[in-house]
């Protein structure tokens, strides 16, 4: 039986934290975790369908690594998460050396599909989807991070955005019970995390019915009542479901950070009706206006399509408007991709590709000069850092503050994983530069 694997991530939070469960999976089997595809007896890709670059670049991925297979015959290839699930047997067709398929539910039974192929010669592929929460309930996991972990609180869409096909991929909205996810919790806090990041595709419609009926603001006063939490984020919220309830614990509850990410998708009212996204543009702007009113600064970021199937040049104007007008902390943009099953491929208007990457581009550089303009305001700040790892630039460590700004800084690698204060010098559109001044000690 093979014994090493290497997972490699594409997409989204909830798919690190897949990847963190099919881990925890492998490793209780007894097998190893390696570093590089070129030692592993095993490769996992767990993929992201939300844009047709996602799957292309999969694609493109299972070619670079047919050379494994080449020249290990006995290697194992799987893909596993939203991609397998929305393409399915069209994967092998392309790619006949993959092994394993399995949907995103799947984390809980990639070994056993592992070893049916191993013995078989075969390959095995499970994307059965249901509404049984049960798979939510996943135990060990193999964190990535020591200090910040992910936390399931529900999985899957029950609405119907014309473009999405998360619907498609990861089914209904389940939810896991209140009692299960403080638990999950209190184990993290006892164990040293000190940051917690809750999940769901709309995770502020959290309600837990069946106890207490906890809604997801009830939630997050809990766990900010945890010994040992000290910060609490969450993604992705629904600007219909963000409530004043839920301002109200953002405002009081200072392990909650102070910032938000809200997806807008577009700003015009018109575009966002063909979408189907449930709110106009006044009534964002109206949930903005409250959090930028509130006693507690909070930052903002979203996400926005350009190019969607009807967008003219006055609705891309009213996209560009709004950004003026929230003045996002961070946005990501992206070009209308047509995805498989959903509505919005039947809608009239397409918009050139060119076109979409014109906009795109105008887009990209006036939220860039918003960002320069938020981020020098910085200079002289002292702020609070929970360094990460490693940076890429030429400083030698990277973290974030509570409203999620990106630091980066000289310091010891034995910082990694602690509170530390510093001294903001410079800055970029994207990321702040300081000084290291002290650490803050951590009971």
């Amino acid at each position: 039986m093979a014994k090493k694997f290497f997972i490699e991530t594409f997409g989204c939070q909830m798919n690190v934290l897949d990847s963190e469960k099919i881990a925890g999976n492998l490793c209780c089997k007894g097998m190893e975790a390696v570093e590089s595809p070129s030692e592993a007896d095993v490769i996992l890709l767990n993929t992201c369908s939300v844009r047709d670059k996602a799957v292309q670049k999969v694609y493109a991925r299972l070619g670079e690594i047919k050379q494994y297979k080449n020249v290990r015959k006995n290697l194992v290839i799987g893909v596993v998460g939203c991609m397998a699930q929305l393409e399915g047997e069209k994967i092998l067709k392309r790619a006949p050396h993959v092994s394993i398929l399995a949907g995103p539910q799947k984390s809980h039974v990639i070994h056993s599909l592992l070893e049916k192929s191993v013995l078989s010669g075969t390959p095995k592929i499970d994307m059965r989807s249901d509404d049984n929460p049960s798979p939510l309930e996943i135990v060990p996991i193999r964190r990535g991070n020591r200090r910040r972990a992910g936390v399931t609180i529900s999985e899957g869409c029950n609405r119907r955005c014309t473009y999405c096909v998360v619907p498609e991929t990861r089914g209904k909205e389940r939810i896991r019970s209140s009692s299960n996810i403080l638990m999950e919790i209190e184990n993290l806090a006892a164990e040293g995390y000190v940051e917690i990041m809750l999940l769901g595709q709309t995770v502020n419609s959290y309600m837990d019915l069946k106890e207490e009926n906890v809604s997801f603001a009830a939630l997050l006063r809990r766990i900010a009542q945890i010994k040992g939490i000290e910060r609490i984020r969450f993604a992705s919220p629904y600007p219909s479901d963000f409530t004043d309830e839920l301002l109200e614990v953002m405002v009081s509850c200072t392990q909650v950070c102070n910032h938000i990410h809200l997806p807008v998708q577009s700003g015009s009212t018109k575009i966002l009706r063909a979408m189907r996204r449930g709110y106009t543009r006044e009534e964002y702007l109206e949930i903005v206006r409250k959090i930028k009113d509130s006693e507690r600064p909070i930052s903002i970021s979203t996400d926005i399509i350009v190019g969607f199937p009807g967008e003219e040049e006055r609705d891309f104007e009213d996209t560009l408007t709004l950004l003026d007008l929230v003045q996002y902390d961070g946005a990501f943009s992206f070009k209308y991709s047509p995805r498989p099953n959903t509505e919005a491929l039947n809608l009239d208007g397409e918009v050139p590709e060119e076109e979409k990457s014109r906009r795109l581009a105008v887009l990209q550089q006036h939220q860039r000069e918003i960002q320069y303009r938020i981020n020098e305001a910085y200079a002289g700040r002292i702020v609070e850092v929970l360094v990460d790892a490693r940076a890429r630039s030429r400083v030698s460590l990277t973290g974030r503050t509570s409203n999620n700004k990106i630091v980066n800084f000289d310091g010891p690698e034995t910082l990694i994983g602690q509170f530390v204060t510093v001294k903001i010098t410079d800055f970029s559109p994207n990321s702040l530069k300081g000084a290291w001044i002290q650490s803050k000690a951590l009971e």
